[in-house]
């Protein structure tokens, strides 16, 4: 399953090739309580149809409504919710706000060409700021050389930077209870999961919506450039052939987190094989998250899935693990 932020532009694209104006709604900035952060998108038509999220339900019920009636006619402009914002019955948890950005996007050969460049950004293959002026009305879609944060905003809230880079993904190296926890477990955290397991018998009675699933060597989908820097692998096997390889391919890319499952005297013997055999310097060795996980006692499948996404999370949120 696709990324949300992916699956908007996606079908935002779908619309506009179907030459079918637009409405691009993004959430600039958030108050107290929020269930979705900076950055969030949803995309409609003006027919109701959407696609995306803005918050919890009451926002985008709100949004539509107002489509239809009419009130998005300009090319670009705000509207806030919550404490502060327009007199509707929609009260965001804790008294919170919403800041939100509304563009109303005709089908044009640039706005295809930019819908483009956000698609290609989300799955990897490069990074994009988009450049807005509510003003001038106008805006500018260009690549961009490092990460910032996802939306900055002057003083006034009228010039808008919108940076969007790869979505988060969560690779799996091979089949088993905890890769099946793990894959739920990040479903529900937003991730886009992919599991590799060249193996027939694996894949016997799975069935996980939502998930895709690939009958390959993860190493290959790695060498291929299923990896960028917002991926995190993780090998859950137990078998050095599956495992092994992932983590040689996978030391190579710029994944964020790489980690393997086994015991510390498991994981000791991997790192020496890697060492021997892969010829991987202290560096790269260095990456690997082996054991894997934090340290919560985990004993069930269950619980090893919870302490891999925890420790993912911390890593995708830029937390050292000795400042827990």
């Amino acid at each position: 399953m696709q990324h949300l932020d992916l699956q908007v532009v996606q079908q935002a694209l779908d619309w506009l090739q179907q030459d079918q104006p637009i409405w691009l709604s993004t959430v600039l900035s958030t108050y107290g309580s929020a269930p979705r952060e900076p950055g969030a998108m949803l995309v409609a038509r003006g027919d109701g149809a959407h696609c995306g999220s803005l918050s919890g339900g009451c926002v985008e019920e709100d949004f539509i409504a107002r489509l239809a009636e009419g009130r998005f006619a300009q090319p670009q402009q705000l509207i806030r919710y919550g404490a502060g914002g327009h007199p509707v019955a929609v009260a965001l948890p804790c008294g919170g706000s919403l800041l939100v950005l509304v563009e109303r996007l005709a089908p044009s050969p640039r706005t295809l060409q930019d819908m483009e460049l956000m698609r290609r950004a989300l799955l990897g293959e490069g990074a994009v700021v988009r450049r807005l002026d509510l003003a001038a009305q106008t805006s500018e879609t260009c690549g961009h050389a490092g990460p910032s944060a996802k939306v900055i905003l002057d003083d006034t809230h009228t010039r808008i930077q919108l940076h969007l880079g790869p979505a988060h993904k969560l690779l799996i190296a091979g089949l088993s209870p905890v890769a099946e926890f793990c894959a739920q477990f990040a479903l529900t955290l937003g991730l886009e999961v992919v599991i590799c397991d060249p193996r027939d018998e694996a894949w016997a009675g799975f069935a996980l919506p939502g998930v895709t699933c690939r009958r390959e060597l993860p190493a290959v989908y790695i060498e291929n450039g299923g990896c960028h820097a917002h991926t995190a692998v993780v090998a859950l096997t137990h078998d050095p052939r599956l495992d092994d390889l992932t983590m040689m391919e996978a030391v190579r890319t710029p994944a964020f987190y790489i980690g393997a499952m086994g015991s510390q005297r498991t994981s000791e013997r991997r790192l020496e094989r890697l060492r021997r055999i892969g010829r991987l310097s202290d560096q790269q060795l260095s990456r690997i998250r082996a054991p894997i996980g934090l340290n919560l006692g985990s004993k069930t499948p269950a619980q090893i899935a919870l302490a891999v996404l925890a420790d993912i999370l911390r890593a995708s949120n830029g937390i050292r693990r000795a400042d827990l």
